[in-house]
């Protein structure tokens, strides 16, 4: 198994709902969100030029990104958080928010190696009933970015 570091987050996108809302029905705090018609920033928080065009919220449902191991892994994390959701008291306000949004789990990681994720057939049939898709962030490290971000 090759090692790599993830932390898995649920993400919001919705054409105008107030993110304050998301947050009050789930319980989690958001990293990041903002509302359709918010005027743009930079990460650093500087104006850009228009407006967000949809929603967006994201909130961690793991306090600290993880090292995979032989007995940690994407898949049985997923599986821990989707039963947390499936017995969760808000899971009826998450799933009908979720017919109204487009959410999904974000699991992000940087491998030190090849990354190597397989969810199995069960896992991605709870995924479907509770309306998920799942998005992959992979930022690799390698000698090539490694350089050219030092040239920058």
């Amino acid at each position: 198994m090759s090692d790599y570091e993830f932390i898995i987050s649920l993400r919001i996108l919705h054409p105008t709902i107030d993110p304050s809302t998301i947050t009050q029905t789930l319980g989690i705090e958001p990293q990041h969100s903002w509302k359709a018609g918010d005027p743009r920033r930079s990460p650093a928080g500087g104006e850009l030029e228009g407006v967000f065009r949809q929603s967006y919220w994201t909130g961690r449902l793991m306090e600290k990104p993880q090292l995979s191991s032989e007995r940690l892994s994407v898949e049985s994390v997923l599986v821990q958080i989707l039963a947390q959701l499936r017995r969760a008291q808000r899971q009826r306000a998450m799933i009908a928010m979720a017919m109204a949004c487009s959410p999904d789990l974000l699991i992000a990681d940087e491998p030190t190696t090849a990354l190597d994720v397989t969810v199995q057939a069960q896992v991605l049939a709870l995924l479907g009933r509770l309306r998920l898709a799942v998005a992959l962030d992979v930022h690799p490290h390698s000698p090539h970015s490694a350089a050219v971000s030092q040239a920058n």
